[in-house]
């Protein structure tokens, strides 16, 4: 039996390497990993990356994208 992708891994992936000028299309990608997700159960434990690269975008749109 193939190993299933540890999808988790990759939003959390995502969200620490998220940057002002990839913050667009990280979210993509991590949504798009999120409707992927076969349970209920992984999509809450996801949660807390999808939250945090909301609250980045946000961030980096107030600040002009300037912190890094």
């Amino acid at each position: 039996m193939p190993e299933q992708p540890d999808r988790l891994a990759e939003i959390r992936e995502i969200y620490f390497r998220a940057k002002p000028a990839t913050i667009e299309q990280d979210i993509a990608r991590a949504v798009a990993i999120l409707k992927s997700m076969p349970t209920e159960e992984e999509r809450e434990r996801a949660s807390v990356y999808m939250e945090g690269l909301a609250e980045m975008r946000a961030d980096w749109r107030e600040s002009g994208g300037r912190r890094w």
